[in-house]
């Protein structure tokens, strides 16, 4: 049905479900057999998508081929009707999402017999509009790629000129630093993804209309787009920039977008600050005639920001939304210290008042009279009866109530917890699908010397590359729920630094957050596959049917482990 987010196959005659998600210019394809285990000779999903007002299907593509006769590795991607997925779900990037109108996948069981001979069953097929907004006019949500690090990057990109030609090294350079890089323009159009397209398309409609004033809070700010953007506003724009730490030396990013912005918007209307510790958010709020719209969530006004970390972007519309970014503002500039700003109206959850969303924000520093912590990690810990699924940037170097709460639920074998986050600057801690957890370091994150048919991926820099700070509670039931911003979920986030939280009761907006949620987590389990066939000296391949004593399906681990019963289920 036209504008459902979530859609599901209805062949009653196929073997198997399909279920349909609509995420932010992305699929969740999610797949399961309807009664009991499929048969032994089973090997995958071939997969196969139409875009609106096309003719013709096109097979997704899959990098994993069956082994060849002598067991040597296909390094080529191959359509997944003859290489099909070996996973009950998986997470599509449609060319062209924005389109408007019905995406339509095909998916379709692939069978081996004893010949290697591949023969097809019953196909599902399901019809979903992605459209580029979540909610037209009134929210939408936008992510970066965040996959430097990953075969796609290095197939387009990193083939023809190294990362060093497309991002500088140091976050000081980052407002002089020109790319060399051939396809640049491309090239930083794919890793900004929507976050950094939405976000300039508010700076721009802000310079188009002229009467509109802007306020902006900045914790990094050292990316030239964002920045001359700044300057075209003149006097029209004022400005908080965040000069805690590296930020308040002389030569930083910061620094330098300061005394341009004195000289465009004038010295009254530029601020240093850092509140409590941290002036840590990122919005923007546009107030004009024409345009009514805030920017808000984690991504930092930088070249990492956009282009390297895995970042969410809120972006909201309308009146309501617009007096409270406003008033916040205000509230910052004229209280600098936590006792008085989280005395003020902003540090409490208030409504967005954005018409059919059940949708508050609040702002940080807060005071124990109005903190949340405490009440996001009750929320966690007691009121989860299905799923938690997040990505949280220093969740591991910050012990506290929230990491409790999570590593609680995630010993219930009733909910479907899958996570990320950072253990420390250059790893990550990665919750596995079979339910252990996984430390994965930068030989893992960089792909270096990894197994066939693979290519070594670029570090992109160092320093932290899962920004996110989100959590999104039951996304399958009415009761779904996503907490979303600046904030870092830890109690410097709550009560010294200035920050955004936003709580969003929608199961759309959920969904989206999930999905993001499931491609990141996804992502870096397979570097975790990656390193695991490096140390035990094997390649990466499609399995075959089983065919001597001992061997098992592919899919047994799926009906087996149970949280990977629970996410067969979920899904789909």
């Amino acid at each position: 049905m036209s504008g459902e987010f979530q859609v599901s196959g209805t062949n009653a005659v196929a073997l198997f479900t399909l279920k349909l998600h609509r995420g932010d210019g992305m699929t969740l394809v999610g797949m399961n057999w309807k009664n009991g285990q499929p048969p032994q000779d089973f090997v995958g999903f071939a997969i196969e998508y139409k875009e609106p007002g096309g003719q013709k299907f096109f097979p997704l593509k899959n990098r994993i081929a069956f082994p060849g006769a002598d067991g040597d590795v296909n390094p080529n991607k191959l359509s997944t009707t003859i290489s099909p997925i070996q996973k009950f779900r998986w997470v599509h990037f449609p060319r062209n999402a924005e389109m408007p109108g019905e995406f339509v996948y095909k998916v379709t069981p692939v069978f081996m017999n004893n010949l290697d001979e591949l023969s097809y069953g019953e196909p599902q097929q399901a019809a979903i509009e992605l459209r580029r907004e979540t909610y037209p006019r009134k929210l939408n949500v936008t992510f970066t790629r965040g996959f430097v690090s990953s075969q796609a990057f290095c197939d387009r990109y990193e083939s023809v000129a190294p990362v060093s030609t497309l991002i500088p090294a140091r976050a000081d350079d980052g407002l002089t630093f020109v790319p060399t890089h051939p396809r640049a323009r491309e090239a930083l159009a794919w890793m900004g993804f929507e976050a950094r397209s939405a976000i300039l398309e508010v700076l721009d409609q802000a310079i188009a209309d002229t009467q509109a004033q802007v306020r902006v809070v900045a914790y990094d700010l050292s990316e030239p787009d964002v920045v001359s953007r700044f300057e075209k506003l003149g006097p029209r724009l004022k400005i908080i920039i965040d000069n805690d730490g590296a930020h308040g030396k002389p030569h930083s990013g910061e620094a330098q977008a300061e005394a341009r912005l004195k000289a465009s918007a004038g010295a009254a209307n530029v601020k240093r600050q850092h509140m409590g510790h941290l002036q840590h958010n990122k919005t923007i709020v546009v107030n004009g005639p024409k345009v009514k719209a805030a920017v808000c969530g984690s991504t930092n006004f930088t070249w990492r920001g956009f282009f390297v970390q895995a970042n969410n972007a809120m972006i909201l519309h309308g009146s309501s939304v617009v007096k409270l970014f406003m008033t916040a503002f205000e509230d910052y500039w004229n209280n600098e210290t936590p006792p008085t700003f989280g005395a003020t109206r902003s540090a409490v959850w208030t409504n967005l008042g954005l018409k059919g969303i059940d949708a508050k924000i609040a702002f940080s520093p807060h005071v124990s009279t109005n903190a949340l912590l405490k009440s996001i990690a009750d929320d966690i810990g007691n009121n989860v009866t299905s799923s938690l699924l997040y990505s949280l940037a220093f969740l591991y170097q910050t012990p506290g109530v929230i990491q409790d709460a999570i590593k609680t639920v995630s010993q219930n074998n009733n909910l479907f917890v899958y996570g990320i986050s950072d253990r420390k600057v250059g790893g990550i801690d990665l919750q596995k699908p079979d339910g252990n957890v996984s430390p994965v370091f930068p030989s893992a994150l960089c792909g270096k010397n990894i197994p066939e048919p693979f290519k070594s991926e670029p570090t992109g820099g160092g320093g932290n590359r899962l920004h996110h700070k989100f959590l999104v509670l039951d996304f399958d039931k009415p009761t779904a729920r996503v907490y979303l911003g600046s904030y870092n979920f830890s109690v410097p986030a709550d009560t010294q630094n200035g920050e955004n939280l936003l709580l969003i009761r929608d199961r759309r907006v959920a969904v989206s957050y999930a999905i993001e949620a499931l491609r990141i987590f996804d992502h870096y389990h397979f570097r975790v596959a990656q390193l695991d066939a490096k140390k035990a000296k094997k390649k990466l391949q499609l399995s075959r049917p089983p065919r001597k004593p001992g061997e098992e399906a592919w899919w047994v681990k799926d009906y087996t482990i149970p949280v990977r019963i629970r996410d067969r289920e979920l899904f789909a």
